[in-house]
């Protein structure tokens, strides 16, 4: 079992963020077959530039450095908060110290991937951070950039539902909606299925990642990462089935059309226009007419938040749900 001991100083210093980075590195993992399976209409559609890549790039190089259980820091960064993007995490790969990095190739660069003659001509060169560095950003623009938009919809609607939990219900609540297997005992967040002893979280607190490939929950333990929890964002698996399964016809389909029934079924948690349009991949013109006519029919009512307009099911709307499933 692994156990953070959380004091009140650490839980005030606890933050969310969105990483990029680690995204793309779950993402090649699943590729690979050494993470959480992809929907077969995703590996469909990536496999074909995922094997060119690795013939025609360095891409190979930075796949030898990963593992079911972890892989090298430098290609992804800790992140700084949720308004992380590629190019900042990009910026810090290629700032990676040549030294810093071959000591972790000689940590993660240990299976037998990393011992093929191309693999080890790139470990080896004095310029394998910007060729590895070079790869990733070409993986990046080629696997993951077109889909960003809507997964970084997705995760952002998550930690608005979080922030939300813990104004509401407090810490011990959200921490255990992260999955089954988490509870809060006795001060503390102890997760059964991970080895680990007991960490005691430091004034930097426990950092929180949504994200849409990380199979259920994950964690990492060592510096230069804070503590930290990378869990599944919430609405991950209506996106997958949406990529595997035609929507079949219901009474709320019925009822309302199939587009305002997607989203009355989004509404899970508040969201502003622009959230839902991206991720339900939507024309943001669409998503406000078809917000509208739900608001004017009673199933939604709006507010402000700071500089958002979000939307959420009214009772109504609640109970029109429920008597749908």
């Amino acid at each position: 079992m692994l156990r953070f001991e959380v004091s009140v100083e650490a839980l005030l210093r606890s933050r969310f963020a969105l990483s990029p980075a680690l995204d793309l590195c779950l993402l090649l993992r699943s590729l690979i077959g050494q993470g959480q399976p992809l929907p077969r209409a995703w590996a469909a559609r990536l496999l074909p530039a995922f094997e060119r890549l690795r013939r025609d790039t360095e891409l190979d190089a930075a796949l030898a450095l990963q593992a079911p259980r972890g892989g090298p820091n430098f290609v992804a960064p800790p992140p700084r908060g949720l308004n992380q993007t590629w190019a900042d995490d990009l910026a810090m790969i290629r700032a990676t110290p040549l030294e810093a990095a071959r000591r972790e190739f000689a940590t993660t660069g240990t299976g037998p991937s990393a011992r093929d003659p191309r693999v080890r001509a790139v470990l080896n060169s004095p310029d394998a951070v910007p060729r590895i560095a070079e790869a990733m950003d070409q993986a990046w623009h080629e696997l993951l950039a077109a889909d960003w938009p809507q997964l970084r919809a997705i995760c952002e609607r998550d930690v608005v539902h979080r922030v939300g939990v813990i104004g509401e219900h407090g810490w011990a609540t959200t921490i255990e909606s992260l999955h089954p297997g988490i509870a809060w005992h006795a001060g503390g967040i102890e997760i059964d299925f991970f080895r680990g002893g007991t960490v005691r979280l430091t004034g930097d607190g426990l950092l929180l990642i949504p994200s849409v490939f990380v199979g259920h929950i994950a964690a990492h333990l060592e510096d230069p990462w804070p503590r930290t929890l990378v869990y599944r964002a919430r609405g991950t698996a209506a996106l997958w089935g949406e990529q595997e399964t035609v929507p079949q016809p219901d009474t709320l389909t019925a009822l309302v059309g199939r587009a305002r029934a997607r989203l009355l079924l989004a509404l899970d948690a508040p969201a502003s226009t622009s959230h839902l349009a991206r991720s339900l991949a939507m024309a943001p013109g669409a998503v406000g007419d078809h917000l509208a006519i739900l608001r004017g029919a009673g199933l939604l009512v709006r507010a402000r938040s700071g500089r958002s307009v979000l939307y959420r099911r009214t009772p109504l709307g609640e109970a029109l749900v429920a008597g749908s499933g």
